[in-house]
């Protein structure tokens, strides 16, 4: 399962990716929500595992638009902050109902949650 972690924090986005091929994932750290616009074109992400709140581009316009180009690309945000759930709310008025964990996360539950997302999908077709 391809995985794009998008984070502003660098540590935290290549420490996931790293934690996540190890697991046989095929993770990649980004580091701008309009970074991860432009590698999800060419990467083409089965999920997203982004932060909610980033400079510039937040983590939620960030997930709109990759879902806008590839609409089975599954949703995961994550966030630390409060200010996230007003966010949220306007996504879901927008018709987005993604996953929200909270930071921060352990990395076994971290890769359980996402090999039970993992299972869930049907990559079949998704290329």
């Amino acid at each position: 399962m391809r995985v794009l972690v998008v984070d502003d924090e660098h540590l935290i986005a290549d420490t996931l990716a790293l934690i996540l091929n190890l697991k046989g994932f095929e993770a990649l750290a980004v580091y701008s929500g309009q970074q991860a616009i432009e590698t999800a074109r060419s990467m083409r992400p089965h999920l997203v595992l982004s932060d909610a709140m980033m400079k510039g581009v937040s983590g939620i316009e960030t997930a709109g638009e990759i879902v806008r180009l590839f609409p089975r690309c599954y949703v995961v945000l994550f966030s630390g902050q409060a200010s996230t759930v007003d966010l949220l709310k306007q996504a879901r008025e927008s018709g987005h109902d993604w996953e929200v964990w909270q930071k921060p996360l352990h990395p076994t539950t971290l890769v359980e949650r996402l090999n039970n997302i993992r299972a869930k999908l049907d990559l079949a077709g998704i290329d």
